[in-house]
């Protein structure tokens, strides 16, 4: 346990200097660790990520530093023109994009550029409500910037950066900014991930029980929790922070942990960017409320609570979508079936993702056995194999979910997406008796064989 130790602590009472408030880049404890598979805690040049930490007010804030603890002005001298140069290209990308997606003629060449977003990105984006979407394509085709893409392209094709007037440079940094504090070192919880879940999530918003009754502030509120629903996840779940003693645990009191750090990173790139500064203040703190509940919706130790309040609601059949606070918890149960939908994905996809949770599972357990820690549920790579890990997820996890939602909203997405996951659950299955290269899925679904895994001893894999 002394390597716990080495972690830094920003003590919650110290006050934070102005000069650290006005500046942005990132620290992380957490990415700088060597318990998270990063360079040794001494070397600090290298940070990223975000510090929360209470103020005078109980709100947790957003702190983004460029610089290395002992040299600020030096570390930020030199990654800031990269910084700016990065985010100049972003900026020129949208601005030829946009004018292509109005219709407009371009009117100055940009060679700098290159065409993927008007080729095959764009067609692809004219099929985004479709169920196979291919998101691993999509991020290739956008040279990784597949979360920055298809956030802006929804927000504006639902018309929402005009409704809401949001500054379209202020929203491009927001979304670049959020990409960034998306660890790419993270198996499964990246900015890919989270295109994905904001892709599942805009399908979701359009089944017709939902795009009948969804305001322009619920669409606009699920994607952006969507897109930020993992922000700066660590690669590792709450009980890892928790038994290492991490600040996070401490600041949250082991509730909701890597959620509540999620939420609090956004509101700080929302204020950090000002995307809603022109609106009330009583308006963006609603907002910034309404976005964290969103968020704080995909702690899957909760899950039992929401499903069960979920059932409760179909039985009595008395959701009403007029009701803003029932429209609201639609919108929170949309988003948790968002989070976890890899199993109702078709096979091809479905897989990639089922071998991406597990590797960062097991990551985690080799830490946690080179430090002598207790290793986590299915963490063990030489007890545990993708196949049985999905087969008791999908068992005790999405099928009691995904069925409730296709109770409230009986469509061909529900069906496709039930019949999908019996699919894979069996070709999981029949993997597990006589291990092959990669079988297609069988033609119907079969039963699965019987596991001992249960909800509660899953890793944070939303």
């Amino acid at each position: 346990m002394e390597v716990c130790y080495q972690l830094p602590v920003l003590p919650l009472d110290r006050p934070v200097p102005k000069h650290v408030l006005s500046r942005r880049g990132a620290i992380s404890f957490s990415s700088s660790s060597s318990l998270f598979g990063a360079p040794d805690p001494r070397q600090l040049s290298q940070r990223r990520g975000a510090i929360s930490y209470d103020s005078s007010d109980q709100t947790a804030l957003y702190i983004r530093m460029l610089a290395r603890l002992g040299s600020e002005s030096e570390a930020a001298a030199g990654s800031a023109p990269e910084r700016r140069v990065r985010r100049l290209l972003s900026l020129q990308r949208y601005l030829h994009s946009s004018r292509l997606l109005r219709g407009a003629a371009q009117q100055i060449p940009l060679p700098i550029l290159d065409e993927d977003y008007t080729g095959q990105a764009r067609c692809m984006l004219e099929k985004v409500g479709n169920w196979n979407f291919d998101i691993f394509l999509f991020d290739r085709l956008t040279n990784g910037n597949s979360l920055i893409t298809l956030t802006f392209h929804l927000l504006d094709q639902y018309g929402l950066v005009e409704l809401f007037r949001l500054d379209v440079v202020r929203l491009w940094r927001f979304l670049v900014l959020v990409q960034e504090d998306y660890h790419t070192h993270n198996p499964y919880h990246n900015a890919v991930h989270a295109a994905d879940v904001t892709q599942a999530m805009y399908c979701y918003l359009r089944e017709p029980v939902l795009s009948k009754s969804l305001t322009s502030y619920d669409i606009l509120l699920g994607l952006l929790a969507a897109a930020t629903h993992d922000l700066d996840h660590p690669g590792v779940n709450q009980p890892f922070l928790i038994k290492t003693d991490h600040y996070l645990a401490s600041l949250y009191k082991n509730t909701s942990v890597l959620e509540n750090h999620h939420w609090k990173s956004a509101v700080g790139l929302l204020r950090e960017t000002g995307l809603f500064s022109h609106l009330p203040t009583e308006d963006s703190l609603s907002l910034e409320r309404d976005l964290g509940s969103l968020i704080l919706a995909t702690d899957i130790s909760r899950q039992n609570d929401y499903l069960s309040r979920f059932r409760l609601h179909l039985d009595q059949s008395n959701l009403c979508l007029s009701n803003a606070s029932h429209r609201h918890f639609v919108l929170q149960m949309a988003l948790k079936c968002a989070d976890i939908c890899n199993p109702c994905r078709p096979w091809e996809l479905s897989k990639q993702w089922s071998d991406k949770v597990t590797d960062e599972f097991f990551q985690q357990g080799d830490v946690e056995k080179k430090h002598r820690l207790e290793v986590s549920p299915l963490c063990d790579r030489a007890n545990n194999t993708v196949g049985n890990i999905q087969i008791g997820f999908m068992t005790y996890v999405a099928e009691p979910l995904f069925a409730e939602w296709s109770r409230f909203s009986d469509t061909r997405l529900s069906q496709t997406m039930l019949g999908h996951m019996g699919l894979n659950k069996a070709s999981w299955g029949s993997r597990e008796q006589s291990p092959s290269p990669d079988p297609p899925p069988p033609p119907l679904a079969q039963a699965s064989p019987k596991t001992n895994l249960r909800e509660g001893e899953y890793p944070d894999a939303s």
